[in-house]
């Protein structure tokens, strides 16, 4: 259930962790060049205020600079970590990068991979 707003979450952690408007955007610059999204500092400052709701890919650029979930910072009663715990040894890295690619795709696109993965796991 949402209880909060993404408003409220990056106040927030910019409260807990001391951060301000510029340190995210500075958190942010690496992801926003590997993904070719931009988010400056008029934007971010709209989120902070409540004026702007962030899209899916500024939402995931947060989170992935702040590591934080994506459904923390929209202010839905889940943990705030980022992934579950890793599973296994050294596939870690292997399920970030898949979360990560994951949640830049559309939702229509993320249905066509779910139903990829089910077909071939359904042909072993």
């Amino acid at each position: 259930m949402k209880k909060y707003t993404t408003s409220q979450r990056l106040k927030q952690i910019m409260e807990t962790r001391q951060l301000r408007q510029v340190d995210i955007l500075e958190a942010a610059e690496p992801f926003c060049k590997k993904y070719n999204v931009r988010l400056d500092k008029s934007a971010l400052s709209q989120y902070v205020s409540g004026k702007v709701e962030p899209g899916q890919e500024k939402l995931t650029i947060l989170g992935m600079a702040l590591d934080v979930s994506e459904a923390w910072l929209m202010g839905y009663e889940v943990p705030m970590e980022r992934y579950a715990p890793i599973l296994g040894e050294g596939g870690g890295g292997r399920i970030s990068e898949f979360l990560d690619l994951f949640s830049l795709l559309t939702p229509e696109q993320q249905s066509l991979i779910i139903h990829q993965i089910k077909g071939i796991l359904a042909n072993q």
